[in-house]
């Protein structure tokens, strides 16, 4: 039979949030040494776990499955018990049994009945058997019962097993990428399908210094951020013929089960256009969702959002909506884990550098994205990382999707608002540098796409944009933390965002300097407005509270900037239509695979280069 998917077990470098693996009544032991559980008699183990839960609703809507098994391996006397829970309907054991595990033979369960159901075929309850999830429980009635591992299987067999490259890029972060190349190389050694998947270092920082190997394949590159190594990557799978890439971030922290889910439910996938788009958690609070999948619309909104994991009910809510409900007409799939059929693009990435090309690559191109739990990558918070910087590059995506795609068009007016709700964001929480860097990002995008196309390494307004940055910068916390002064903090909530709204947090108020709160800040509230309302000081500090840096309210620049971003959005709607097809026919040249063979002709071997490409080496086309 196939393995559709294992049960995964904590490991202490990826998570040690057991309540997403397991839970338990009764003095339940695991060895994370042998990725066992003991179990006194008495004591239960369920397994209905974001990790290690069956979405039936997925599998049966994505794939083909004509029959499918529960496996379980251990020893020892046990009641094991099957539930299923559907949409909108009480759950139910659908299967429950004693018996007696024996280490040399798996307990084999058949729950054939529910593979291919629930896809609108029958009436009555039968009709949604297939549109639920399923999961398994153990009451130990030995005196010792030892638990060694499970899966859930099929013996369906697909018509062709995909290739797969997983292509992975690189920039300085030697030690992060080389530790997941090993971790890649040791389950390849492992894995059935092994002779299908090979692995693609993209190095962009010309760096890293990973050997060749049977499986694994290295690339220096030039430094075109995320988007020019991806395309790279493609560019590489293409070559290889490769039926599907992966792409994956090089900082990325994930259970190799992510890879082993995926590639089944590529190879028994229904749709040709089928793609696997990888959750994300991050590491200050693991027990978090962040994203599982999210759409575009103005701004990105990730889908389930601080769902808490540990919760059984919360984590199978999230199951039955993902399955059964439509997904949104933007939805895209994140870089850090993303992977996708080859003979489906039809747009390679767009040069952003970094930020939003991955939003932009789903858009553009006709995939039919799923999600699946345990299916996840661990980073690192996205508001710790924020800077200038990124606040610059992610308003030039959101602006330019906009005037690219028509599922996103809106009026000048419309499009300018996302700008203006970003500058005043930063403008609001006296993050004036943001502001700066955000105003020059929409002043940029207005050059049209040629500008990316000449800025496509971001060297130049990398360093721009860090000369203008005086206030927040990160600096060693002071052994004492500043004096704090609270008066218009202590307002009830909703009073406050009334009065930091009307009063433009201070700006509108003579003294407000004498007058504000002075506050700290941890990094949960550094991306939001609501916190800095009522004060004319800010210090935010970093998760580990050893960095810091000081923001104040000043009136000069905070006018100065409403006046600049005035005029700014008085020449955006008077060029509006022509911007936007600007970027049309350009986004259409700057994301074909001849565009990205001409940019990096450097770093291709001269056979991957269009024949038409090679007179024009090293000028990239006008759009």
């Amino acid at each position: 039979m196939l393995t559709l998917q294992n049960f995964i077990s904590p490991e202490r470098e990826i998570c040690t949030e057991h309540a997403l693996y397991y839970q338990t009544e009764g003095a339940v032991g695991f060895s994370q040494s042998k990725g066992c559980y003991l179990m006194p008699r008495g004591s239960r183990i369920n397994f209905g776990t974001y990790f290690n839960l069956f979405n039936l609703g997925n599998w049966n809507r994505g794939c083909q499955l004509d029959s499918l098994f529960a496996e379980l391996t251990g020893s020892g006397k046990v009641e094991i018990r099957v539930q299923l829970a559907l949409p909108t309907l009480s759950g139910e054991v659908v299967y429950s049994e004693v018996v007696d595990l024996e280490a040399s033979r798996p307990h084999l369960i058949d729950l054939s009945e529910f593979a291919g159901a629930g896809t609108g075929a029958g009436t009555g309850h039968d009709a949604y058997l297939g549109d639920g999830v399923l999961w398994v429980e153990l009451l130990a009635l030995g005196d010792e019962v030892t638990v060694t591992g499970g899966r859930f299987a099929t013996d369906t067999q697909p018509a062709a097993w995909p290739h797969l490259a997983v292509s992975i890029t690189t920039f300085k972060r030697e030690k992060d990428v080389r530790r997941t190349v090993e971790r890649l190389e040791g389950f390849l050694k492992d894995t059935p399908h092994q002779d299908n998947i090979s692995v693609q270092v993209v190095d962009n920082g010309k760096s890293a210094e990973i050997p060749n190997s049977a499986k694994v394949t290295s690339y220096p590159n030039s430094n075109l951020g995320g988007a020019g190594g991806f395309a790279r990557g493609l560019l590489e799978a293409e070559k290889g013929g490769y039926s599907h890439c992966l792409f994956m971030d090089d900082d990325a922290s994930f259970h190799m089960e992510n890879i082993a889910r995926s590639y089944m439910f590529l190879a028994l996938a229904k749709a040709q256009n089928t793609a696997i788009a990888g959750a994300m958690i991050n590491n200050t609070h693991k027990w978090a969702m962040w994203e599982s999948g999210a759409y575009f619309d103005g701004s990105c909104h990730p889908l389930y959002n601080g769902t808490d994991l540990r919760e059984l009910d919360d984590v199978i809510e999230m199951a039955l909506v993902s399955s059964s409900r439509p997904q949104p007409e933007t939805l895209y799939g994140g870089w850090w884990f993303f992977a996708f059929p080859i003979a489906q693009v039809r747009h390679h990435p767009f040069p952003f550098f970094v930020r939003g090309d991955d939003i932009s690559f789903s858009l553009a191109n006709d995939f039919k994205i799923f999600t699946l739990n345990g299916v996840v990558s661990f980073q690192d918070d996205f508001t710790e990382k924020e800077s200038a910087q990124t606040l610059y590059l992610d308003l030039r995506n959101h602006l330019m999707h906009h005037l690219v795609f028509e599922k996103l068009q809106r009026s000048a007016w419309g499009t300018a608002k996302i700008a203006l709700r970003f500058m005043m964001r930063s403008m609001l929480r006296f993050k004036y540098d943001s502001a700066e860097a955000q105003l020059l990002a929409w002043q940029d995008v207005m050059q049209g796409p040629e500008f990316f196309d000449r800025n496509i390494d971001m060297s130049e307004r990398r360093a721009r944009i860090k000369a203008l940055i005086s206030d927040e910068a990160w600096v060693a916390a002071p052994p004492q933390p500043p004096q704090e002064r609270h008066r218009f903090s202590r307002m009830p909530r909703r009073l406050r965002h009334y009065f930091g709204i009307w009063s433009l947090n201070g700006h509108l108020i003579p003294f407000w300097s004498l007058l504000g709160d002075h506050k700290t800040l941890d990094i949960g509230d550094r991306g939001l407005v609501l916190p800095a309302f009522g004060s004319a000081e800010l210090t935010y500090y970093n998760t580990r509270r050893d960095k810091c840096y000081t923001v104040r309210q000043s009136k000069q620049k905070f006018f100065s900037l409403a006046w600049r971003m005035i005029t700014t959005f008085r020449d955006f709607q008077r060029n509006y239509s022509a911007l936007q097809a600007s970027y049309r026919k350009g986004y259409e040249a700057m994301t074909q695979r001849s565009y990205w063979q001409r940019v990096l002709a450097e770093d291709l071997s001269p056979e991957e280069h269009a024949p038409e490409d090679l007179a024009a080496k090293g000028s990239p086309p006008s759009p």
